[in-house]
């Protein structure tokens, strides 16, 4: 039976100036050629949601938010030839055309024509329909807080059904940006020292991925000594209170400086201050993301002259057909503990309150988890 138009309950964001969302009632077009409809059964609560919601981001409204998102799938489009209806999946929110160069080349997140960042699927339509008939955006293609998504089949990655849901949905971005910044980006090999500033939920991402890798000592730093604790239980071997004199303590418990450093929160201040926490030939990896047109003031000179690399994360550098089953299996064997980085599940009516917890810096990840 070929799938019908529904109605959906979702988080939607109409450019409200103190950044809350209202639980609305939207339409949901079926899924379109080489596309599925997923029962969302848990979302994380991301700080990229929030940059939208503070301002700093700007997105097509009115924005369905999250796209941190894992379900079952519960209808295929036409030509779908990989998933079939009951498949448990994680969805990948950057959505690369598949045919560029740098997609034919494995590098996805490089892609040149992916339409997610202005929340519109690869076609650069969207599924969704406003009360008015109007369109609606799912944030960063995905929407994930909404009880079912439309995506494309090559952005619903089948997992191990043993995976929890909640779980799951990290590895979409979370957990899977932090595993793809050590794997992918910096490269990190066995018996390096790390540091990574920023102990949300990506920076513990990044710190049980270090683990996973065999990077020691693992240095976490963050100005909350909570976090700190929920760093150590990650996998750190130390922390550090953030402050003025953080290059010298990163040099003492490293020996002059870290093989590879971290900045995880995507603050202008914090990123600046990375080259000065690593050793010459040493690497930084910037994975946070900061503010729009907020430029960087680094010494060019005192960087080339100690050798030291830079290096991007958009999204971990991730494969997700290649990475999230790979995530999941690790997971599952207890070695890399996802779940570690889940605060507390909530309803979809709670969505609010998670976000101002994050911006008192209170919650790693809530996650909401749909009833059955």
């Amino acid at each position: 039976m070929q799938a019908q138009t529904i109605d959906v309950r979702a988080a939607v964001y109409r450019g409200d100036a103190d950044g809350r969302t209202e639980v609305e009632t939207l339409r949901l077009d079926p899924p379109w050629q080489g596309e599925v409809r997923v029962r969302v059964r848990a979302a994380g609560v991301c700080g990229s949601d929030r940059h939208v919601l503070d301002g700093e981001w700007q997105v097509p409204l009115p924005a369905v938010m999250g796209h941190e998102a894992a379900g079952v799938i519960e209808a295929v489009g036409p030509g779908v030839t990989h998933l079939a209806v009951g498949d448990h999946v994680v969805i990948a929110w950057h959505q690369a055309c598949q045919r560029c160069g740098e997609c034919a080349s494995g590098k996805p997140w490089a892609c040149r024509y992916a339409q997610s960042n202005d929340s519109l699927l690869p076609d650069g339509t969207t599924r969704w329909t406003d009360r008015d008939r109007s369109a609606a955006y799912p944030y960063l293609a995905v929407g994930a807080m909404s009880e079912y998504i439309v995506v494309p089949e090559f952005a619903a990655i089948r997992i191990d059904s043993r995976v929890p849901f909640a779980v799951a949905s990290l590895i979409g971005c979370s957990a899977g940006t932090g595993y793809g910044a050590v794997v992918n980006n910096g490269k990190v090999l066995a018996g390096e020292s790390a540091v990574v500033v920023g102990a949300g939920g990506v920076g513990l991402s990044i710190i049980a991925a270090l683990r996973l890798a065999g990077a020691t000592p693992i240095v976490a730093v963050d100005i909350s000594e909570q976090k700190l604790a929920e760093a150590e239980r990650a996998g750190a071997t130390h922390t550090v209170i953030g402050g003025t004199d953080l290059g010298d303590r990163i040099s003492e418990i490293t020996g002059g400086g870290a093989d590879v450093a971290f900045e995880a929160i995507g603050r202008v201040q914090t990123m600046e201050q990375l080259p000065g926490l690593i050793r010459p030939g040493g690497r930084g990896v910037f994975v946070g993301l900061p503010p729009e047109d907020q430029p960087l003031m680094i010494d060019g000179l005192q960087l080339a002259y100690d050798g030291k690399t830079l290096i991007g994360s958009n999204y971990g550098g991730l494969v997700p057909a290649r990475d999230f089953p790979r995530i999941a299996r690790a997971y599952l064997a207890g070695s890399f503990p996802v779940d570690a980085l889940i605060s507390t599940t909530i309803r979809l009516d709670q969505v609010d309150d998670a976000f101002d917890a994050m911006r008192r810096g209170e919650r790693t990840r809530s996650v909401i988890v749909f009833d059955d």
